[in-house]
């Protein structure tokens, strides 16, 4: 059995049909980049998978119990485009709000000293009295990232989440992405535009078609790479894999 099942017959937006017919499964600590031009449906999946987004014909099941429209907190963890903090409140309440007094799927009080925790996890240990105009782009995204490990989610959905910071900003929270999902054995469902971000830290890219409809090309990544993550960058291999999905993204383009 899959460990996070989706199923989404329709999603509307008045009258465009956005997504329909979608089926995903992904393993347990799978990475799965969805790629796709703007407007496919990609961010609208997540939120439909969130529960964010009810008005929707859809499923979800993880690990087999079905989500019910109550995905973020109960085992799902989000982390958005922009940091999205609060600019009056410090690091350490940006990461609890919503969720102090929760309880993560082990059952244990979420407390202050988690939250130590995970901004030494991430990078950022003795920042919970910083205050958001204190930090740098890649430091406020590394906040979001804490915050989406916050409930202790056994699946991340991430959404574009290094797209606003600079390139060596964006490798660097990419590997760390990479060894927290590891570390954590997480279930990462990412959208990105960046093919060689897909390919670098994914298990499995699904390529999203404009035109809605059951997804046709689903690669296997560590298949067409002849190993798993964590990778080297500069593979020559990840190359061709790169121009491959590039020349796809270019044919449903101009068909």
């Amino acid at each position: 059995m899959s460990f996070l099942e989706i199923q989404v017959d329709e999603k509307r937006f008045g009258e465009r049909i956005v997504l329909k017919d979608l089926r995903l499964a992904l393993a347990r600590g799978e990475i799965l980049s969805l790629v796709g031009p703007s407007g496919c449906g990609k961010s609208t999946l997540l939120s439909i998978v969130a529960g964010l987004d009810r008005q929707v014909r859809a499923a979800v099941r993880l690990d087999g119990a079905p989500i019910a429209g109550q995905g973020v907190g109960d085992g799902i963890g989000f982390v958005f485009q922009e940091p999205r903090l609060f600019p009056w409140l410090d690091v350490g309440r940006n990461i609890a709000f919503g969720n102090t007094g929760s309880r993560g799927s082990g059952g244990t009080a979420v407390t202050a000293p988690d939250i130590e925790a995970l901004l030494a996890e991430v990078g950022l240990a003795g920042y919970a009295a910083h205050l958001p105009r204190q930090l740098s782009g890649g430091q406020a995204q590394r906040v979001a990232i804490a915050r989406g490990l916050h409930t202790r989610p056994r699946v991340l959905l991430m959404d574009e989440p290094f797209s606003a910071v600079d390139a060596i900003t964006r490798i660097k929270l990419q590997d760390l992405l990479a060894r927290v999902a590891r570390e954590r054995g997480l279930t990462v469902l990412l959208v990105t535009h960046d093919i060689d971000e897909a390919v670098q830290l994914s298990d499995s890219i699904v390529l999203l078609d404009r035109q809605p409809g059951p997804p046709r090309t689903r690669i296997d990544v560590n298949a067409a790479l002849g190993t798993a993550r964590p990778r080297a960058r500069g593979d020559a291999r990840a190359a061709r894999l790169k121009a491959d999905i590039l020349a796809m993204l270019e044919a449903e383009a101009a068909a």
